[in-house]
């Protein structure tokens, strides 16, 4: 079974994001980038299964510009055996993303798709749902553990009432959650040979899909700052406040 693994580049988890002067978008000039946190639970999930026996092969695709190159070459040094990268300066949206993933699952044909439930910069959380809905697949979200059996995966999820274990008719969608596993790091040597793995460059038009964006951001800024709390002497003090300066009573 090929296990195929769609990554996103965004900003380093770790950086502190600024908003441009004109306010019209995130400054991402001289930010450190990284792989987006969710999708590397979801590289370190396929390696699993991989080294369980489940899986053959992984492949890592990526959507976006050139230097995602180095997002990808993260997911071989880790563990996955060949990389696509298909490559737009457009600003993607799931949809896009989507579409061009339902290409790649044409021509790959992997049994499991396996990514992060969503992106950090923009927090859509829809391209798992969307590419399962193109592919007319069975899909299981918010992943917190996932066992192959056969042509079924067990897929335990956290819903808002505690967990939800699925079974999925595979080939299936399966999208990660945090509590899935905890990601490794790549050792050096393996860093090495991930500089002679394949790694190939397409297009959109390649697998039949336009990402141009159809929404238009009208304004970004950043969050108001959190107002300083007050003490209080009294539970009536407390209600009180509640209830005629805040209003949620």
């Amino acid at each position: 079974m090929k296990i195929l693994l769609p990554v996103k580049r965004v900003v380093d988890a770790n950086v502190k994001v600024r908003v441009k002067a004109d306010g019209s978008a995130v400054e991402l000039a001289n930010v450190k980038m990284a792989m987006n946190p969710f999708d590397e639970i979801a590289v370190e999930e396929a390696i699993r299964l991989k080294e369980a026996g489940k899986a053959e092969e992984i492949i890592v695709v990526s959507v976006g510009p050139q230097q995602a190159q180095e997002t990808l070459r993260t997911a071989l040094a880790t563990g996955a055996d060949r990389a696509i990268l298909v490559k737009t300066d457009e600003q993607t949206e799931p949809l896009g993303v989507a579409k061009v993933l339902k290409g790649v699952v044409d021509a790959e044909q992997p049994g499991l798709v396996i990514l992060g439930k969503q992106a950090i910069d923009d927090d859509s959380n829809q391209t798992g749902q969307m590419l399962a809905a193109l592919l007319g697949w069975a899909q299981g979200t918010f992943a917190s553990k996932v066992v192959i059996d056969g042509d079924k995966a067990m897929v335990t999820r956290e819903v808002d009432g505690g967990l939800q274990t699925v079974e999925l008719k595979m080939p299936a969608i399966v999208t990660a959650d945090l509590r899935l596993n905890q990601p490794r790091y790549a050792s050096l040597p393996n860093i090495m040979k991930a500089k002679k793995k394949q790694l190939d460059e397409k297009s959109p038009a390649d697998y039949g899909a336009d990402v141009k964006p159809r929404l238009k951001v009208i304004k970004t800024e950043e969050p108001s700052g959190r107002k300083a709390g007050v003490k209080v002497k009294s539970v009536a003090e407390l209600v009180d406040k509640l209830k005629n300066e805040a209003g949620v009573l």
